[in-house]
């Protein structure tokens, strides 16, 4: 066996460089507001007392997001941060000086999150800080919905799938799971509103959850129209044009007028397929990891609120800009 050099000490590397997860990390910890959210959580987290004293806060919440943006399992992020000194870095852990909270600590951090709704409450101070830091919402708003995928196994030990997840029919083939319905600024690409359904709950039904009512224009695909869509648009938003995209007939197919129509509309409406894109492909959130909506939710929201922080690029600050 070859003896081992100074490079295999952090610190001593000669051909070192830095990879795509460590240049994230540094990403995001510029962009996370830190303070912030743990001003949020800290009612709720448990207090030094009685027992063994609690994890640092912060600690748990960057733990947190590093198992949420590498799609790992509580127990899967604990052996990470025992594999991966980079990932340790970001979250403040010195393996010289204690150990890395174990799989149980993030578990019940995550039930902690989830019973106190956090999730929901994270992604809506992001949009407070959001607006803060200058953002404004434009008057156009493009709303879609995507699936979530759930186990439709019943070879499990209740012997039963998860009762509040539904199946849904989209083209001829049948989907399991729940849907992950977003509002997005059409000017900006950022997520402003945000419902979670189960799968068989139609894309029309949420419009009023993904709306801020000011909008002068209405994005959407043709799961978006109709006669009662139009009426209840009036209501919701009554200085908003309906731009959703035209819808083919049995007896009355797409113009080429009609078709020319849609891929304008389209060239803005892509701007919704791109928050689907990372929160399902890049951070693999594309099947449920718990059982039951809650849990689920609180984890779309989460991720949601992590997913603006990046797309907007700059560090959220918790000062009012002046206008």
């Amino acid at each position: 066996m070859k003896q081992m050099t100074l490079a295999a000490g952090r610190g001593f590397e000669k051909r070192g460089r830095a990879t795509r997860k460590a240049e994230f990390l540094a990403r995001m910890e510029s962009l996370m507001q830190w303070a912030e959210f743990c001003a949020l959580n800290e009612p709720h987290y448990p207090k030094a007392g009685n027992g063994r004293p609690p994890v640092g806060l912060e600690r748990m919440l960057r733990m947190y997001c590093v198992a949420n943006w590498l799609n790992l399992s509580d127990e899967a992020c604990e052996d990470a941060l025992y594999d991966v000194a980079v990932f340790r870095e970001f979250c403040r852990i010195d393996l010289g000086r204690e150990r890395v909270p174990d799989a149980t600590t993030l578990l019940n951090f995550r039930h902690l999150l989830e019973e106190h709704g956090l999730g929901a409450a994270l992604f809506a101070k992001v949009g407070e800080l959001l607006l803060a830091n200058g953002m404004k919402l434009s008057g156009g708003t493009i709303v879609d919905a995507t699936l979530i995928a759930a186990p439709p196994s019943v070879k499990n030990q209740e012997k039963s799938r998860d009762p509040e997840m539904h199946q849904t029919k989209k083209g001829n083939q049948w989907y399991f799971g729940m849907k992950v319905h977003i509002g997005v600024d059409s000017q900006s690409g950022l997520v402003h509103s945000a419902s979670v359904t189960p799968a068989n709950v139609h894309d029309s039904h949420e419009v009023a959850n993904l709306l801020h009512g000011e909008e002068t224009r209405f994005y959407g695909d043709s799961a978006y129209r109709g006669k009662d869509q139009r009426e209840r648009l009036k209501t919701l938003a009554p200085r908003a044009k309906d731009f959703t995209n035209e819808r083919a007939h049995k007896n009355r197919p797409l113009s080429e007028a009609d078709k020319a129509t849609n891929r304008r509309k389209s060239s803005v409406r892509s701007k919704v397929e791109h928050p689907f894109l990372t929160l399902k492909r890049l951070w693999g959130f594309a099947k449920v990891r718990y059982r039951g909506l809650a849990k689920n939710a609180n984890r779309a929201f989460a991720m949601l609120a992590m997913l603006n922080a990046s797309k907007w690029g700059r560090p959220l600050t918790a000062q009012v800009r002046p206008a």
